[in-house]
């Protein structure tokens, strides 16, 4: 069971790309008997009124550790989907529920039994430009990365 009073195991502060510099949020990653709960708040999400979205945009848990790339692809280094058991999508470990926005903020809690906490910490949080549809591989063909956080271990000079 877990008590939301507690403190997260890990977290991540998320910004926007350089598209999206007013997107920014964060995540938390709490420890619950057989698994996780991530809980995201986010602000400055596109608005979304395209076909491909509709208010949703993807939400991944990826494999590599950074926020950096290159100019072709800002977010690079966050590499593909956190799939440590070599499952199809939507199967990944790192497959979570869209955000759908509100407007321009979205709010998530979610429990997900296919990883720790501890196991992220290290890897990253990428939000898509669209939603997930679920079955195109490798990723559901969810866009482009519009913001990204490393996931760290929690410490009491993060509040």
């Amino acid at each position: 069971m877990i008590n939301i009073k507690e403190n997260p195991v890990a977290y991540a502060i998320i910004k926007g790309s350089k598209k999206h510099p007013d997107l920014k949020g964060r995540a938390a990653f709490y420890d619950t008997y057989g698994g996780t709960v991530v809980v995201v708040s986010v602000c400055g999400l596109p608005k979304g009124d395209d076909q491909n979205s509709r208010g949703f945009h993807g939400f991944h848990i990826h494999e590599g550790g950074s926020c950096t790339g290159n100019e072709q692809k800002e977010f690079a280094d966050a590499k593909g989907h956190y799939n440590p058991s070599d499952t199809p999508h939507p199967q990944h470990a790192g497959d979570l529920p869209p955000l759908l926005g509100g407007g321009e903020t979205a709010w998530m809690a979610v429990y997900t039994n296919r990883f720790y906490p501890e196991e992220v910490i290290g890897r990253t949080v990428i939000i898509h430009e669209n939603a997930d549809d679920f079955h195109s591989q490798p990723s559901g063909d969810a866009g482009e990365m519009i913001a990204c956080g490393e996931i760290a271990a929690w410490s009491p000079e993060v509040c």
